[in-house]
């Protein structure tokens, strides 16, 4: 008997007598016996499993006042408490940020009745524009994640869309190669279909704001191997970019005012604006140009729209303001450009410091 009572005494010696409390003061349960090795680790999962809570949740421990970081035992120790009574500990739910994972869809916006070929956020970020094989343009509110305009006109698939970077008009193109202007407050068209081009579209891509404001030209690409630069006030093609020998794949209206266009007669071809000569030819690549990315792009696209969703009283101050985004993103450095290939590889240069590509990336291979 005796010997039983000894293996009591020491088995309780290594335990300490704990109530928890939340931070009313409400009891979790009745006194219990702890392991002192027993630290935060153990009595998260002990409230967890008291509280039945289905999604383990974290906890802190705090006792007289005092986080409990460290296991009881060196606790009490630490602190020379006295174990003649229970132990109170306040257990106090932490906060929860939760980060969805970017596998799982936020929403799924259905609307067209074909497949969905192009879309573009809107400079401010609250709407969405999409074209489809369906021959519509929708204009959706992702506030709500639903249509505020379904645009008719088309007569074949929309293959690109484009927004102004005020906001003020969307246009897209056709595989019918003809260009069509939207109002985005009423979703209807703004003047008739913009002809010119023998083939389908390919690109789009607007003049940035920091160099016009209010936006007013745009410039489309083709298979049929031009770029051309409208007016959207005029309705007119301003300027035709004649000199690639083969489609016109991809384009890119850059911050420095020239607009890169990329080819599948392998070169990128850097053109001036105001007359549409061709001041540079980017050549490198040993198959199709397939698509062009620039280092301001996002800031080319949104102009003087940011996160903080302010309003411009005037299209001046639209032109302030984007300017100084463009300069604080472009920095001190040249305006880059990547270019992506049939070839498998991707050419970084600086067009306005050298014709030769500063680098070639290689690495994508042919399954």
């Amino acid at each position: 008997m005796e010997v039983v009572e000894g293996e009591e005494q020491r088995e309780t010696s290594n335990k300490v007598m704990c109530l928890l409390t939340d931070p009313e003061g409400t009891p979790l349960g009745v006194p219990m016996y702890l392991p002192q090795i027993a630290g935060p680790q153990q009595l998260q999962q002990m409230v967890n499993q008291l509280l039945n809570n289905e999604e383990k949740l974290p906890y802190s421990f705090y006792i007289s006042d005092k986080e409990l970081v460290v296991p009881l035992g060196t606790y009490l120790e630490k602190n020379k408490v006295s174990v003649e009574k229970a132990l109170s500990i306040v257990y106090q739910p932490q906060a929860v940020f939760r980060i969805r994972p970017v596998n799982r869809c936020s929403a799924t916006i259905s609307g067209h009745t074909e497949a969905v070929l192009s879309v573009a956020f809107s400079p401010d970020g609250r709407r969405l524009a999409s074209g489809s094989g369906d021959t519509t343009v929708r204009i959706w509110d992702l506030n709500t994640q639903t249509p505020l305009f379904t645009c008719t006109g088309h007569k074949n698939w929309v293959l690109c869309i484009a927004w102004s970077p005020d906001g003020r008009h969307l246009v897209s193109g056709s595989k019918a190669g003809e260009l069509l202007c939207w109002d985005p407050e009423t979703g209807r068209p703004s003047g008739n279909p913009l002809t010119g081009h023998k083939k389908w579209i390919t690109g789009i891509s607007w003049e940035p704001a920091h160099l016009n404001a209010p936006c007013r030209r745009f410039v489309s690409a083709s298979k049929d191997g031009d770029a051309r630069i409208w007016d959207i006030v005029t309705k007119k093609c301003v300027i035709c970019l004649s000199g690639h020998t083969l489609a016109i794949t991809c384009v890119k209206w850059g911050g420095d005012g020239v607009i890169y266009t990329g080819s599948q007669d392998c070169t990128i071809k850097v053109w001036e604006t105001s007359q549409g000569k061709l001041i540079r030819e980017l050549k490198g690549h040993g198959h199709w140009v397939n698509s062009l990315a620039l280092s301001t792009e996002y800031v080319l696209r949104t102009g003087a729209f940011d996160h903080t969703g302010k309003q411009y009283s005037s299209p001046e101050e639209m032109k302030k303001v984007a300017l100084e985004r463009y300069n604080k993103m472009k920095g001190n450095a040249p305006e880059r450009l990547v270019s992506g290939s049939d070839d498998f590889t991707m050419f970084l240069w600086e067009p306005f410091v050298s014709k030769h590509p500063k680098t070639r990336m290689t690495g994508h291979q042919q399954n």
